[in-house]
């Protein structure tokens, strides 16, 4: 009961805190490690972050089916995923919370190429201290946090992993 009440709460905080600007890191200030996390998609299969530490940058989306602008993003990551993947990112869209029936008929009205995580009861979510969907976080191949924000920086992604 304790567990389903704070889950409440932390949908209660998303809903009022929706598209919550969020700035990661002052001028000069050092890039924070991205936690690791353990997610499974749809299929049961699991991911982790550090599993591409060294390997290649990741874009991990938060988002939810109930956020109009997570509707919007996702569309537009759709378009940009197979840019993404020839320039070498790795792409999560991470679901805040929701039950997995949600989100699967959620999905029937989309043709999404990348993957869906579930983050069940918001843990990963409040890891990387978020306070709002959509959110976007940039965790370059270091395994740090380069970026988090609420919109994706087209512009200077590129930048932001190549130094």
């Amino acid at each position: 009961m304790k567990t389903y009440l704070i889950n409440l709460l932390f949908i209660f905080i998303l809903l009022s805190a929706s598209c919550v600007l969020i700035k990661e890191q002052a001028v000069g200030e050092q890039p924070k490690l991205a936690p690791d996390f353990k997610l499974q998609d749809l299929n049961r299969n699991t991911f982790t972050l550090n599993s591409y530490k060294d390997k290649q940058p990741v874009v991990l989306f938060f988002w939810t089916t109930w956020c109009p602008y997570c509707r919007a993003e996702l569309k537009v990551l759709n378009d940009m995923y197979p840019q993404l993947v020839k320039e070498g990112w790795e792409l999560f869209a991470i679901d805040v919370a929701e039950p997995e029936y949600r989100v699967e008929n959620f999905l029937k009205n989309y043709a999404l190429s990348f993957k869906i995580l579930l983050d069940r009861d918001a843990s990963v979510t409040e890891s990387f201290e978020l306070f709002g969907v959509p959110t976007y976080v940039l965790v370059d191949k270091a395994g740090y946090i380069v970026f988090k924000d609420n919109y994706f920086p087209r512009q200077e992604y590129k930048k932001l992993i190549s130094g």
